[in-house]
């Protein structure tokens, strides 16, 4: 699903909000999320899981073209951690 679909989503099954103003909530809460985890910050949705943030040292790594040493700065990567409820619908239990 993309976010243009869950928009239309939450717009058909709430019919008394307008189309913007669902797309306006859900920008708002994406930013947020992406907000909160710029800053480091932990965002926890019960029952659908945790966006957090990892630091991945430094490191030599290799070009796989050409086999030679590449040294790989040290960055930060968005994780996901799914919630109990979302792993065991997945699950079918």
């Amino acid at each position: 699903m993309i976010r243009s679909e869950l928009i239309q989503k939450i717009a058909d099954e709430n019919p008394h909000l307008f189309q913007r103003d669902v797309e306006k909530i859900v920008n708002t809460i994406f930013d947020e999320i992406t907000g909160a985890m710029a800053r480091g910050d932990r965002v926890e949705l019960r029952g659908f899981g945790a966006f957090s943030v990892k630091q991945r040292d430094a490191r030599t790594g290799r070009n796989p073209r050409t086999g030679e040493s590449v040294e790989v700065e040290e960055k930060h990567v968005p994780f996901f951690k799914t919630g109990k409820l979302l792993r065991d619908r997945l699950n079918g239990k």
